[in-house]
């Protein structure tokens, strides 16, 4: 149900664009993006599209028969926050499970040929790479199937995620937790995460997917969708004044320093823990949008680069923005560049 009607929620303002950034000020964060890093936790995937046409129904099933022209395999999951942060410039550290298996050589085969460092990759034996396979046609997707295994990553590869964050705290500005729901992001691992950044100055920030943020407790930034935000609340988001609440209630609840909430063709709304009697609403920068397949990828990517590349928490968000309204205008799991990003402001 939709939350009852507050006084002390509705004292909001609203501010502009161009009281949060400049573009002189903009250009100054992307110039730093080469000398920014960022550390990447989470669940690996593979996105595979199929591309093809149709023009019958099946004789056997009330089914379209695609025609497949192409097939081509993208990095997904936390491995697509890399990619867009690699994109734009920006050094990188990943680390996850994988399985032993032709995708998972695939996609360290990616990973050694972008130079990234490739010692956190943790293989499971018995546990296959996360692969979702989507099959396109006319720009629409017709079906998704997934191969994956979504239990909890055993103790010892926790283990080697943490040994391997202890060996490279010191270096990135910016940690994202990148959770799919995959079975990477426990309870376990969080904890081991808190004990690692404790006295280190680094910038958490979460891209959700569980509904019981307390997994999340206590990190910089977290940056769910309305739908998880409300489903993480227990309330339903029925009109423009529950997304401020929410968005409160969440900050409060669980200790974050900032929450930014994502709202599709809504824009984005920005929540600070130092700063209460506001929040910052975001208008979404898209043009058209084709397809949203990863837009949550270089939602967190670009928001983690610019921070680490000295940006507040309001200015990395607007930043953000910018690349999620490039990002949905192209189809399949995307990335964008500095000019394009450059060229949007």
């Amino acid at each position: 149900m939709a939350l009852p009607f507050n006084e002390e929620f509705t004292v909001v303002e609203e501010l502009p664009m161009k009281k949060i950034i400049n573009k002189k000020r903009a250009l100054e964060i992307i110039k730093n993006f080469p000398r920014a890093r960022v550390l990447v936790v989470g669940d690996i995937m593979v996105d595979h599209f199929i591309w093809g046409n149709v023009s019958r129904i099946s004789p056997e099933a009330p089914v379209p028969v695609v025609e497949v022209q192409s097939d081509n395999f993208m990095l997904g999951g936390c491995a697509n926050v890399l990619n867009n942060i690699f994109s734009l410039g920006g050094k990188v550290n990943v680390t996850g499970v994988i399985g032993n298996d032709d995708m998972g050589e695939r996609l360290l085969g990616e990973f050694r040929k972008k130079r990234i460092d490739t010692d956190g990759i943790i293989i499971e034996a018995n546990r296959p790479t996360t692969l979702k396979t989507r099959i396109v046609a006319h720009s629409q997707q017709v079906v998704r199937f997934d191969r994956e295994n979504r239990r909890p990553i055993n103790s010892g590869s926790v283990k080697k995620i943490i040994t391997y964050i202890k060996k490279v705290i010191d270096e990135p500005g910016a940690m994202v937790i990148s959770d799919y729901n995959k079975g990477v992001v426990t309870k376990t691992l969080m904890d081991g995460v808190r004990e690692v950044i404790t006295g280190k100055d680094i910038t958490v920030c979460v891209d959700p997917k569980q509904n019981d943020f307390s997994l999340y407790r206590g990190f910089d930034i977290i940056t769910p969708n309305h739908h998880e935000a409300g489903r993480a609340a227990g309330l339903e988001i029925v009109e423009r004044r529950d997304i401020v609440r929410i968005g409160r209630m969440l900050l409060d609840k669980f200790n974050f320093q900032a929450l930014l909430i994502t709202r599709g063709e809504e824009g984005m709304n920005l929540f600070e823990r130092d700063d209460k009697s506001t929040h910052t609403a975001f208008p979404a920068e898209a043009r058209e949008v084709f397809d949203v397949t990863g837009a949550g990828d270089t939602v967190i990517g670009v928001l983690a680069l610019c921070v680490a590349s000295g940006a507040t928490f309001k200015e990395a968000a607007a930043l953000a923005n910018y690349a999620a309204g490039l990002v949905v205008g192209k189809v399949g799991t995307a990335t964008i560049s500095c000019d394009e990003l450059r060229e949007a402001l």
